[in-house]
């Protein structure tokens, strides 16, 4: 199921089940999974729509990501409105996601293009989606070109119409992420330095080390380690059993490689053993006890802070708080110690399936809605955007500016460009707005003359924008990219189950629904009661789980799964 046909980022299942996708930053100095992209010809290319009047259409994104801006306030957005007269003024998700999306339906008012992100399904059943075939047929030659070979799946679906454009589409060769952009176990280099970097492969021994760093820098009032809960992110809590018993994302089941049987997780003795660890951590002082109420900005700011010490999460969905370290880093080495290391720790200390395999993503996307005002000019620049010519503009930049070309054709970014392609380079130069949530290649897409789409998954980059420090703490793990700390994925046709479509008000959304409530209920008061509170609240856990049909979920999500991996051979 490899996320979003090579995901990258996606996904957080829908209530708290899945990598969301937006990622955000990899470290070697772009934004999010495509990184920092743009092309010297982008800006002469101008297309016949540079010729109609100038336009602003409103798009939300149903992400806390960055601030809300005009797309032409930014290099990539300027030399797009300039090809196509087209401007976007994007809002960005303040608050809950499934309330604004409420208030949208309650009013019947939408923005002219939405990503409503874990709301995608709400959002289809209210008929806010307007079906894109006949645009596509008529405006779309890139978008047939890149989207093409899932068009029976996106219309098998949603009812036989194109309704949105999904961020995954895999376009050439298959190209690994060098980066950790997917789920792990995050620690302060600094821990693993002055232990001597030990080889840390087990939860018992990942928690073993942060007690034991944390009780020799009792002066630094220390947080041993953080969770993120908040709202559709909940998943970044009640995910770790599913990579502790050594599979990837695939949401709320677990498949085997065999039978292809689905099986749920949520009141698994893995999921019981990971919460009896945050509970006795808590016990000792060395969880944060605000991870169940922190919204994510706050909780963004704490990884930023120098203080927390160790985490689970996706890349994806830190890169925000990360970034800002690695930068600090990168001006002042000695800031090293605080940068994040990712570790992949398993129950057992063996075979670790955190990194994603190739895989589609059919449940977030991008859509026109009932509300825009020419969805005929919006297509087209979504047509436009999809040119490859300005897939490099998004992922690369302009050439000579954040990006050089070899005599053998390759791209490459000197130290210079590399060095000022931080944080606030993306946001003005617009890496940061067209990173994720827009009709595109797949992240571990090959551009047509073999170099990736993404700078950080181009070799000559990745190798360019390590850091003295980045080198060493590698070299003494005796591995060249931090990929390499992970084990290889196993080919699973169907990933990510998570995005499996359900309709709204199916019995499989309904399980969904009841099941996340019951975490959310349950998961803060078995962390953080008196130990010996815990078995009499997991049992009560037990019971109400017991009264949701679980056997009627992993029966459809079995013969979904079955049913992809026919359509696969």
């Amino acid at each position: 199921m490899a996320r979003k046909l090579i995901v990258a980022c996606l996904a957080a299942v829908m209530a708290f089940t899945a990598a969301a996708c937006s990622s955000q930053g990899n470290s070697t100095g772009g934004s999010n999974s495509p990184a920092p992209s743009s092309n010297p010809s982008a800006s002469s290319s101008a297309s016949p729509d540079a010729t109609q009047d100038k336009v602003t259409f409103t798009l939300f994104k149903g992400v806390a990501e960055a601030k809300d801006i005009n797309t032409n306030e930014t290099t990539i957005g300027k030399i797009l409105e300039d090809q196509t007269g087209v401007n976007f003024k994007i809002e960005h998700l303040v608050g809950d996601l499934n309330t604004k999306i409420g208030t949208m339906i309650a009013s019947n008012e939408y923005p002219d293009v939405l990503v409503p992100d874990a709301a995608i399904d709400a959002v289809l059943k209210a008929g806010a989606f307007i079906p894109l075939d006949d645009l596509i047929e008529q405006y779309g030659p890139n978008i047939k070109r890149v989207y093409g070979p899932y068009f029976d799946r996106m219309r098998a679906d949603y009812g036989g119409k194109i309704y949105f454009l999904p961020f995954s589409t895999q376009v050439g060769e298959y190209t690994p992420d060098p980066n950790i952009n997917q789920g792990a176990f995050w620690v302060q280099r600094r821990v693993l330095k002055e232990a001597g970097y030990p080889q840390i492969k087990t939860l018992d021994e990942y928690f073993k080390l942060i007690e034991d760093f944390v009780a020799k820098h009792k002066d630094e009032d220390l947080t041993g380690f953080l969770a993120l809960t908040h709202d559709w992110r909940f998943f970044a809590i009640s995910n770790p059993p599913m990579h502790l018993a050594g599979y990837p994302n695939d949401g709320n089941v677990i498949v085997d490689m065999n039978t292809l049987e689905a099986t749920t997780y949520a009141a698994s003795d893995d999921t019981k053993r990971w919460l009896q660890k945050l509970n006795e951590l808590n016990a000792k002082g060395l969880f944060d006890k605000s991870s169940f109420v922190d919204n994510y900005d706050q909780y963004i700011a704490k990884l930023s802070s120098k203080k927390v010490v160790g985490f689970f999460d996706y890349g994806w969905q830190t890169g925000n708080g990360r970034n800002v370290l690695r930068d600090a880093a990168r001006k002042d080495p000695a800031q090293d110690d605080f940068v994040y290391f990712p570790l992949p720790i398993t129950y057992d200390g063996t075979h670790d399936q955190y990194l994603d395999p190739p895989g589609y993503t059919a449940n977030r996307g991008i859509g026109i809605t009932k509300s825009a005002k020419d969805p005929a000019r919006i297509i087209q620049y979504f047509d436009n955007l999809l040119k490859e010519e300005n897939q490099i503009l998004k992922s690369w930049g302009i050439k000579g500016e954040t990006y050089e070309v070899d005599d053998k054709g390759r791209f490459y970014r000197t130290p210079e460009q590399i060095a000022k392609i931080d944080e606030a380079f993306n946001e003005t130069f617009g890496f940061k707005y067209y990173d994720w949530d827009w009709p595109q290649y797949g992240s571990n897409s090959t551009l047509s003359d073999g170099n990736a789409l993404s700078p950080g998954f181009q070799p000559e980059v990745f190798q360019m924008s390590l850091t003295n420090e980045d080198k060493t703490i590698l070299e003494k793990y005796g591995v060249q990219t931090y990929a390499d700390l992970f084990d290889k994925p196993d080919e699973r046709p169907w990933f990510p189950a998570w995005s499996i479509p359900k309709e709204q008000n199916s019995p499989e959304k309904i399980w969904e629904t009841k099941k996340d409530e019951l975490a959310k209920k349950y998961f803060p008061k078995l962390v953080l009661a008196k130990p010996s509170e815990f078995e009499g609240i997991w049992a009560e856990y037990l019971q109400e789980f017991g009264k949701l049909d679980t056997a009627g979920y992993e029966k459809w999500t079995t013969e979904q799964i079955k049913k992809i991996m026919e359509v696969s051979k």
